[in-house]
């Protein structure tokens, strides 16, 4: 298995890696070590070079993390150097911490879990269980959300036996359990004294580094479900 440098280190930009299988039919190669983050959790996947050469693509395939590149696949046990494309990265890091922020707002102050979400550099939606969504109600959400990012709250990773992380109360924020009953292992990100959520995502390490957000729009998609869209700033809100 592919060791997962980005679960414990999000802001390890460059890395050093063997090529450990090859996989012609998608250009793409596993590695014994990656800094690229696949994809997952409605966060896009990282972006970058390998050698040099554009990485255009990371997906899970089984126990590998897919690394597809253009140009010629180098061979099993070649030495590769990969880079992140770190501007990307960051915002995306900044998005996702964004994000439970506003989830765990809406969970500790009206109950409401997540019934989906997407995200893209310094852009999101999030989707609760809400009944009635309105003007008055969404301005008080965002000051909230920018109150808490304005606070400074450290952020915490770790990885723990599942039993052990099944133990935590309201672990699970999302309507269905997503994590895979096979997953031994499961990653917690906890933003200090507001937040902790099994996730496999990047991550800030403070709330500070977010800036701000503004929520941009919310719509009903349907009898208890309400779509926010929020963006993320540069700045203190």
């Amino acid at each position: 298995m592919t060791e997962l440098l980005y679960q414990l280190d999000s802001y390890l930009k460059e890395f050093d890696g063997v090529v450990a299988n090859s996989f012609p039919e998608d250009n793409g190669i596993s590695l014994d070590r990656t800094a690229f983050y696949p994809g997952g959790g409605g966060q896009p996947n990282d972006l970058g070079t390998l050698n040099g050469s554009p990485v255009i693509k990371i997906r899970k395939a089984g126990d590998n993390i897919l690394h597809i590149i253009e140009g010629n696949l180098p061979p099993i046990g070649t030495k590769v150097h990969g880079v992140i494309d770190w501007d990307r990265r960051y915002k995306l890091m900044r998005t996702h911490t964004a994000m439970h922020v506003l989830c765990g707002i809406v969970f500790r102050d009206y109950g409401a879990l997540v019934t989906g979400g997407d995200m893209e550099p310094l852009k999101g939606r999030m989707d609760f269980e809400f009944e009635r969504l309105e003007r008055a109600l969404v301005s008080i959400i965002e000051a909230a959300v920018n109150h808490e990012i304005g606070a400074g709250h450290e952020i915490k990773v770790q990885i723990l036996p599942r039993e052990e992380a099944f133990r935590i109360s309201d672990l699970i924020r999302t309507k269905i359990n997503l994590l895979p009953e096979g997953i031994q292992l499961v990653r917690t990100v906890q933003i200090v004294g507001l937040d902790l959520q099994a996730d496999g995502g990047t991550h800030v390490k403070n709330t500070l580094e977010v800036g701000k957000i503004h929520v941009a729009d919310y719509k009903s998609k349907g009898a208890i479900n309400k779509r926010i869209y929020i963006e993320v700033q540069d700045g203190q809100g």
